[in-house]
């Protein structure tokens, strides 16, 4: 058993050899990262080469699509040839080729009977040579009656069939180099996965002399995060601050950073995924096997209206800075005698791309595979000053203590989260608030919210008018032009004299500000910043004004009575305009009366009919009495004669409202004011 097991292990052990990179193949060490955030890596690696070479390149299975997408080379001088890696599918599909499957590698056993009829040589114990017949297994009990299992090989030789237990030999080859290479390539690829969560691509390079040759790739990383701290003078009216930023980074690419250039890159950049790695098949129809002549055209589906082209989507918003609440402020640290300022950090350097910030760390960075890292990222005194912001969506009776941060450096600032101190002489620092300091680009500034200001109360109210401004008719329409006029009353009242103070009041849509004066006032995408200059004694008011004009149409023919009687007797309109209305009410008037005759000799003649046919049903029962039946004769014809009396005025009624309705129409057409 002993000499089995040595067998097939030396088998294995050459054929996982024959799987490990070619003993040329140069070394790619990983010099340079760079992480953005898209969500993103950039990898990429070195390797010193001459001439020709191939280049070995570990990575994991999750990350081959993405290193397929993006994989390049460089190398200024040569060129890069194929790139091969072992294929996704499973073991199974890469023994179509071998003339035996998985399982026949699972024992000696297995693979001889699966290679029946193949010619074996036997040296020792006793040579054997010819093809291989079957394996069996046996058991057989030894003198102490204990069961052994073995396999007994039958060979068929020139001589005969010859018979050997598997377990005595030591080595049994195969006659034809053929079977042999074949058994060596499935140990190989068997081999190859027996990482299943990593590939290995090789690449080929082409080239002459020494050169260094660099690979790089991006593949899908955690965002690395932004941290500030940002330190206010003791001083409330000093106009500086110092910030201080961190990177915040994980390194999940599946190996060590080992003394590599670390680049951190903040910004929006397009990246998606493809399944490069798996295997696709185009379907294909099926047809039957043709035998004669005959054709067989695609199947008429008619025809189709054009397709029409979608609409394109609108731009996406501004981003709108979020200033978050933190809770009390104040919450005194532990403090040295003094407050010195904070240390100096090794800051990055930091440089402006078209859509994007890079920083890159200023000294090598090693970091071990799933471990996370905390990097200096900048250093910067800043232009900064202590507000009061009123924003009423969030606390409508207080405003937020914030700082006014403006950048007045060469690069921007990545979003993050930002950390407030405040530097006290002899009491050390004291901890103000958190606040979210949104994307902010060179030259732009923020306001950072960080506490509630209890110490200011603010009364807010607010009113609406809508004036007359215009009106007029044309066209038979009646046009009144009106403003909007909404003005908001802000009442503040502060126990202590309060920092400048800002008002945040949502932008109406199609409104126009007109006091206080536009040019005063800041713009963000959806609000107005209005400053407001506070006495000492702390109390004021301000009182903002906007006006939206309106248009409200009137088809005049189609007027409701109520609606014009108030028309006529409104004071905004202008007099003359009034007349017009009332001449308008006159005409309606008179139409609504000739309608009302109109009406009252329809009913009229309605009734006269029914009479009518009630009299002649009467005659046609009772007409044998003489008497009566005269009578009835003579109510009759009294009745038809009315008929036409009313039918005649009926008519002349028709036309006098017809005339009179075409009359107002060309009355209010012919109006122009």
């Amino acid at each position: 058993m002993a000499k089995r097991l040595g067998c097939w292990l030396g088998v294995l052990a050459v054929a996982m050899f024959l799987a490990l990179p070619r003993a040329d193949a140069a070394d790619l060490a990983l010099k340079r990262v760079v992480l953005s955030t898209g969500g993103v890596g950039y990898f990429e690696y070195e390797a010193a080469v001459e001439g020709d070479a191939m280049l070995a390149l570990d990575v994991p299975l999750d990350q081959v699509d993405d290193v397929l997408k993006s994989l390049v080379v460089y190398d200024a001088g040569g060129s890069v040839g194929e790139i091969t890696l072992p294929g996704r599918e499973p073991l199974t599909q890469s023994f179509v080729d071998l003339p035996f499957d998985r399982a026949a590698l699972n024992s000696e056993t297995d693979l001889l009977n699966a290679l029946q009829g193949a010619e074996i040589r036997v040296a020792a114990p006793k040579a054997i040579a010819g093809r291989l017949v079957h394996v069996d297994a046996e058991t057989m009990r030894d003198a102490n009656g204990v069961a052994h299992t073995s396999s007994r090989v039958s060979v068929m030789t020139e001589s005969g069939l010859q018979q050997f237990v598997l377990e005595d030999v030591d080595a049994i080859a195969f006659a034809d180099p053929a079977l042999q290479h074949q058994v060596d390539a499935a140990l190989e690829r068997i081999a190859a996965y027996r990482a299943g969560g990593r590939r290995q691509l090789t690449l080929s390079t082409h080239g002459a002399g020494s050169r260094t040759v660099r690979v790089g790739y991006v593949v899908a990383m955690p965002l690395w995060k932004a941290s500030y701290r940002l330190s206010l003078p003791p001083d409330p009216a000093g106009r500086t601050a110092r910030l201080q930023g961190w990177a915040v980074l994980e390194n999940f690419s599946g190996r060590a950073w080992q003394d590599v250039e670390l680049t951190l890159v903040s910004g929006n950049p397009v990246t998606f995924r493809q399944a490069l790695y798996e295997s696709y098949y185009v379907p294909r129809p099926t047809v039957p096997v043709e035998s004669g002549s005959h054709v067989l055209p695609s199947p008429d589906t008619g025809t189709v209206a054009r397709e029409v082209a979608a609409k394109a989507s609108p731009a996406r918003d501004a981003i709108r800075m979020q200033a978050g609440v933190a809770g009390a402020a104040n919450m005194a640290m532990a403090a040295p005698a003094s407050a010195p300022p904070p240390a100096q950090i090794e800051a990055a350097t930091a440089a402006e791309e078209a859509t994007q910030i890079a920083f890159t760390a200023p000294n090598k960075v090693s970091v071990a595979a799933g471990q996370s890292l905390v990097l200096p990222l900048l250093d910067r005194e800043l232009p900064a000053r202590r507000i009061d912001l009123y924003q009423p969506v969030l606390d409508r009776q207080h405003p937020l203590a914030a700082v006014e941060l403006t950048n007045k450096s060469d690069t921007g600032l990545p979003p993050g989260v930002l950390t407030l101190y405040q530097l006290n002489a002899g009491r050390g620092a004291m901890y103000l608030g958190d606040a979210r300091l949104a994307a902010l680009p060179a030259g732009d500034k923020r306001l950072l919210s960080y506490a509630a200001d209890d110490k200011v109360t603010i009364d807010l109210s607010s009113g609406e008018r809508r004036p007359l401004v215009k009106a007029t008719i044309g066209d038979g329409v009646m046009r009144m032009n009106r403003v909007i006029r909404m003005t908001t009353t802000y009442r503040v009242k502060a126990t202590a004299a309060p920092p400048p103070f800002v008002l945040e009041q949502q932008r109406r849509q199609g409104a126009a500000l007109i006091s206080p004066d536009p040019k005063t006032v800041e713009l963000t995408a959806q609000a107005y910043r209005i400053p407001l200059a506070l006495p000492a004694a702390g109390e004021g008011s301000l009182n903002v004004v906007e006006e939206q004009p309106t248009e409200e149409t009137i088809r005049l023919l189609d007027i409701d009575d109520n609606r014009l009687g108030v028309l006529v007797s409104s004071t905004e309109l202008d007099p003359k305009l009034r007349q017009k209305l009332g001449e308008i009410a006159a005409r309606r008037q008179a139409v609504g009366h000739q309608k009302t005759e109109l009406q009252r000799l329809t009913e009229q003649r309605a009734q006269l009919v029914e009479d009518e046919t009630r009299l002649r049903n009467d005659l046609a029962v009772l007409g044998s009495d003489p008497a009566l039946h005269k009578r009835l004769l003579d109510k009759f014809a009294e009745t038809e004669t009315a008929i036409e009396t009313v039918t005649a005025a009926l008519a002349k009624a028709t036309d006098a409202v017809a005339t009179a309705e075409r009359d107002l129409a060309a009355y209010i057409a012919g109006l122009v004011l």
